[in-house]
Order: structure tokens, then sequence, then C-alpha cells
């Protein structure tokens, strides 16, 4: 990643150029330019880029200087801007010529018959062309500069050409309208990009501003990025926590929802591992830290979303690459409006031209080019809310077309931790009492199947064996007050001469018996996470086709699992590199457009999210395997926000194309009307600022999805 600093960067459309171009680099695999902070992103794994980029930039916008940054961007970036600073800052750079302009077109319209009867209409075209430049003297200095550049076919360039010919045939305040709507239609525009950039950069509220650090028996206040590795810092009650670490003394509860978007608070205790960002709501903590700033779980979130729109969806890249020809093609169709039909004797030239720059007018793609960028920023910032991360506009398009969805077992579609799920024992005998002899040769052990049944007896209940002794791979044989008690597997069982032992084919079963009687079965299992079974339903429901689990675990084991949570099939025993070889698998079975999705915990399937078609890591706070590997990493441990992506993903695309049918089909109707001669400049105005406006208003809806566990 490359950082660079545009300082004098204040157009729009050249910095989408800008952009486009960058992106074209080889090795470039996208560039991202950031109104707020004046930074240009450029994800890269190629040298230095610098004399390139400020080739390109110079060549498309000349006189703005490119700088060179050598810190991380979000050290940089600046908290979400208001509305009403927008409109104040709006208003300050540029507002008074606006609002000028606006009162001297309102006195023109007003007075115009006295205006116009003065000597050659003097005062008519005195108040006109003054309120003329006062509101449309950006565009005009923008038209310019591209003509200069050589780019001049944009907007600018029809709307100046639009608005002189207006002039120069008369209609003045036909002229003054759609500079001034246009101007106007462009603040509330970026008012409207600025509500979307806010849903993104809302995250950026988490990002801690200082770390009150231990060193040498004092308390020193420092910023995060200059706190050291094994530093310890104090986090009090309310107060953000700065660094990743892990907790060295004191207990609380942890509320990591500005991270994750999960609101229930975690339990804070020595020897947890906790993340910047998360706040401290309870007692005081002592936390030695584990990462640089830098190297910490927020830092790496924020810049991921940050660059995230930099990866632009192919219904982007077709929108930049059709506006190129649309606007010439335009131009060319303009001129042959004005030129054909009063040389082949229908009509005057002056009804012609004039119908021409109607023409002109209405054919300006703003609307495609702001709103659809701008809807998939909208989408990537409402998942950011909900702890979705996703990695780009072209990850939110192949989500859309996902027919199958796999799983990983452990630690996705169960929590990854065994506990007691089932006691079954035989007449005579209570259930406690045989957790009990269970747990009380099992108590020595460090097996993650007797810390389970321990776990799930109170210590002071334990019984001290007289004998132990361990078979590896079978279980334990002890003496508990004079009687010989075992537990362990089937084969401990077979050994000791009980046969024809009926269970469930369902977790791990853990057999207990005393003397020569079976008193019993426990189940110890991987618990199932609670959302397990909706998500599978869910993804149905959003037309997901075929479901699959793929695991490590025994065949049993993936057998009940895959029965609980409902899906369609599974495959058991796999090593990492069998897992991608099931993906492989599974794609093949699906037509090109189709898509496939692989879904783990992000610390040993990296292979699997790689293979797929996108990659979702669960759980990646703080994996830094799922950062890197995964196309969308969701945040906590919930299962369900795979659908809740998908459903996502397809309001994103649905509101876009919403959009470009919109823009298309209001601007093919008003050019009918324009070339009929039905529509003048007044509909041309509305065809090209209204339409624009309403499909950004459109887009900022991406903002407002909710998980479908909320509705």
């Amino acid at each position: 990643m490359q950082h660079y600093k545009l300082k004098e960067l204040n157009c729009h459309g050249c910095a989408s150029l800008i952009e486009a171009e960058i992106s074209n680099i080889p090795g470039v695999t996208g560039a991202l330019f950031d109104f707020d902070t004046k930074i240009l992103r450029v994800e890269t794994a190629s040298n230095n880029l610098e004399d390139q980029v400020k080739a390109i930039v110079n060549r498309i916008e000349p006189g703005v200087t490119v700088e060179s940054l050598d810190e991380e961007p979000f050290l940089q970036i600046k908290s979400s801007t208001s509305t009403w600073r927008v409109l104040y800052e709006r208003f300050q750079e540029e507002g008074k010529s606006l609002v000028a302009g606006a009162l001297l077109f309102a006195i023109g319209l007003i007075f115009r018959k006295q205006l116009s009867s003065t000597p050659y209409a003097i005062g008519e075209y005195g108040v006109f062309l003054l309120a003329y430049f006062l509101s449309g003297q950006e565009v005009l200095w923008n038209t310019l500069k591209n003509l200069k550049a050589r780019k001049g076919m944009d907007e600018f360039f029809l709307m100046s050409i639009a608005t002189i010919a207006a002039i120069l045939i008369g209609e003045l305040p036909e002229a003054v309208a759609v500079m001034l709507f246009y101007r106007t239609g462009e603040l509330f525009q970026e008012i409207s990009a600025s509500r979307s950039r806010s849903s993104i950069k809302s995250l950026l509220a988490a990002r801690p501003q200082h770390a009150q650090v231990l060193r040498d028996g004092e308390e020193i206040e420092l910023k995060p990025e200059d706190v050291r590795i094994d530093d310890l810092i104090i986090v009090r009650p309310g107060e953000k926590i700065p660094l990743d670490g892990m907790i060295e003394s004191g207990f609380s509860q942890i509320d990591q929802s500005p991270l994750t978007g999960e609101p229930v608070p975690i339990q804070a205790e020595p020897g947890k591992n906790v993340y910047g960002g998360s706040i401290n709501l309870r007692g005081v903590l002592t936390i030695r830290v584990t990462s640089l700033f830098e190297e910490t779980a927020i830092a790496k979130i924020l810049e991921m979303v940050e660059f995230a729109v930099a990866r632009k969806s192919p219904t982007e890249r077709f929108i930049t690459t059709f506006a190129k020809y649309y606007t010439p093609a335009v131009v060319i169709g303009a001129a042959a409006v004005a030129i054909i039909p009063p040389l082949v004797g229908n009509g005057t030239f002056a009804s012609w031209l004039y119908r021409a720059l109607v023409l002109l007018v209405i054919s300006c793609p703003c609307a495609l080019v702001i709103s659809i960028p701008l809807g998939y920023f909208g989408g990537i910032g409402a998942g950011s809310r909900q702890g979705i991360l996703i990695k780009g506009g072209n990850v939110l398009d192949a989500l859309t077309s996902v027919k199958t969805v796999a799983f990983d077992k452990t630690g996705t579609l169960t929590q990854g931790v065994f506990s007691v799920t089932q006691i079954v024992p035989q007449e005579g005998i209570e259930a406690k009492e045989l957790l009990t002899l269970a747990a009380s040769l099992e108590q020595g052990s460090n097996h993650p199947i007797a810390r389970s049944i321990t776990d799930a007896v109170k210590e002071n209940n334990l019984i001290t064996p007289e004998s132990l002794e361990e078979f590896a791979g079978k279980g334990l044989h002890g003496v508990i007050e004079g009687e010989i008690i075992n537990v362990g597997n089937s084969k401990l069982l077979d050994e000791e001469g009980f046969k024809n032992i009926t269970t469930p084919e369902q977790g791990t079963i853990v057999h207990v018996t005393r003397g020569n009687h079976y008193l019993g079965y426990i189940v110890v299992s991987d618990v199932i996470r609670s959302d397990a079974y909706q998500t599978l339903q869910a993804l149905k429901k959003a037309g997901v086709e075929k479901t699959v689990m793929l695991t490590g675990d025994s065949e049993s084991g993936a057998k009940w699992v895959a029965n609980k949570v409902g899906v369609d099939t599974y495959a058991a025993n796999l090593l990492p590199q069998d897992k991608v070889t099931e993906l492989n698998k599974l794609k093949s079975e699906l037509p090109i457009k189709n898509t496939t999705i692989f879904v783990g915990d992000g610390l040993n399937d990296a292979p699997a999210l790689a293979a797929s078609d996108i990659g979702i890591a669960m759980g990646g706070l703080g994996s830094e395997a799922a950062i890197e590997t995964a196309d969308v990493v969701i945040l906590d441990d919930a299962p369900s926000k795979v659908a809740d992506a998908l459903l996502l993903a397809r309001r994103t695309r649905h509101i876009v194309w919403q959009n470009i049918v919109l823009a298309l089909a209001t601007k093919g109707f008003f050019i009918a009307l324009g070339i009929a001669g039905i529509a003048g400049m007044w509909e041309a105005v509305f065809a090209d600022v209204g339409v624009a406006l309403l499909a950004v208003l459109n887009s900022t809806r991406t903002m407002n999805f909710t998980s479908a566990n909320t509705r």
C-alpha cells in the first residue's frame, strides 16, 4: 500500500479520472482518493510509484501538489463530518457567489420586462450575465482547464457549450438556470455523499486517541502509536482500550460493539486478550501491550474499510467506460440534431440549435457517475456498522451470484468449545452421581474432554480416587470408595467385558461403569452456535441452492452437526488441502457466472478462504490471517451474518440498478421530447440535476440496511 497527499485537488471528476488511470498501472489493484483527508491510497505490490502518480496527476489536474506519505493514513483520518458542517464549509468556499447569483437571477426574472426595454437590452444582459458567471464560474473554469489538458469531453464541457450557445441565441434565463440548479444540485449531492461517507467513518470513532502508560513507576499519557510492545497500560471504566493486549490484572466487562457490532459485553479477567477500540465498562484494568498500534485489529480494520471502495465492482467499471464514450457520442448527436434537419429544409437553424442545446444539458452523465459509486460506498458502510467488513464493490457484486456456501465446522458452525451436552444414566443411579464419578477420575487430566467433564461439576463435590490408571486413547481405570470405576470410550468397555452398549451418533461418548454394572454415558460435544440452524434456513431463502460442511472432524461428529444445523451435505476427516480440493469440485459443478463461498474461522482455513470465489472469515477480530486472506470479515462469531452479507449485497445491487434504469429512462424520455421540440431548457435542467439528485438520494438507502435478526 502506498499513500500520497494531493493538497489542492477539489474536483470530483478529476479525482475519478486520476483513480481510473492509476488503477490501470501494471501491478496496481486499486486506487482511492479521500476528499476529507486529501489522501490518495494506491494498493500495489510494486515499488514506489511516485513518479508515475505525479505524471498522471499533473496531466489531469495541473497545479496539484503530490506528496508521498511514509506514515499510515489511518493516523491522519478525520472523524465523520456532520451535514451542517458540510453546508457551512461549502458556503464558506463558494456559497456567497451562489447566493448572489440566485438573487440576481430572481431579480432578472421579476424585472425582465423593464430590463429588456433598456437600449440594446443592456440591463437584461447585464443582470443575467453577472448571475451566470457568479453561479457558473466553477463549471467554466473546469471546462477551460480540461480543454487545456485535452480532456474536455465531460459534464463541464456539456454544460458550458450548451449555456454559452443559449446566451448567443438570447435564452438568458435558461442559461443561468442550468448553471444555478446544477451547482445547487451538486451541493445537495455532496451532502448526501457526506452522509454516506459517515456510515463508514462512524468506525473511526473507535480509534483511541491516547494511552495511559506505566513507565518507571509513573503513569504518563502517550499517543497510541508511541506505545511499545510489553508496555503496561491502565484503562479505567468508561475509557477506550488503546491497543491490543493481554489483561495483567483487574476484572471488568468489555464492550466490543464499536468493532463487532455485537452489543453484548464480554467478561474480562487476567489472561484474556482484549482489542484496541473496545470500551472498558467497569473495573480498572492493567493491560500488557502485545501489538504496535499499526498492527492492532482496529488499525487493520480501519484501513481495510477505508480502502474497500477502491476495489471497483464490474458495474462501476462499466459505467466509467460507458461515460468515457457516452459524452463524445452525445456531442456528435447534438451536432447532428442542430445541423441535419435545417439542411434538409425541416425548420430553422435557430430552432434546431435550441433543441440540440437541450439535448446536451439532458445528456450529462452526472446521475450515473456520482450515484453508482455512492451506492456501493453506502453498502460497504452499512456492512461495517453490522460488523461485516466487505473488501470492495467487486465483492458486493460477487455476493449477488452466490449459489453454493461451504462452512468449516469447528469455530464456525460450532463454538469450538467442548462441554457436556447430555447425561444418560441407567436405572438406579442419578445423573448427578454419574457425572461426579466420571469427573472424579478425570480431574487430574488436561485433555479437553476431561476438562469439560470436570468443569460441569462443582469442585468441592469431587472425590479423590484411591488409585488411578490411564489407558491412552481409551480412558481411565480407578478405585473410588473401594469400588472399581471405568471412564472411557467403547474400546475400554469392550476390554472390560461390556458388550452391545447402544449409544447415539453424536459428539464424544464417555461411558461409566462401577464394578460389573454399566452406569450410563455422558455426551461431550462441541456446542453448536445458537443461530447456526437459522443461518442455513436464511441462506436457502436468499437463493442459495447448496450448503456444504467441510471439516477435519470424525464421520460421526460431522454427521451429528450436519443433521442438527441442516446442511445439504458434508465431508469429514479433511486436511486443509482436502478442503481446497472439495471446493474446486463444488466450483466445477456451477456455471461460470455463479460463485461459491467458504466460511471459516480465519486461523487454519486460509488455503480454503483463498481458494473459494469469496472467502468469509468468522470471528476475524485480532486474526491477521482473516483480514489478509478473506474477502469478507465477520468480526463477531455470528454465522447469521453470512446471510446478512448476501442480503446486503443484493439490496445494494438492486438500488444501483434502480439508479441506472432511472437515469437512462428519464434521460431517454426527455431527449425524445427535446428533439421533438416539446421539452425546453427548464425540463432539461430537471432531467439532469433533478435525476442526479434523486439517484444520489436513492443511493443513500443502502446505508439503512439492518440485520435480518433485528427486523
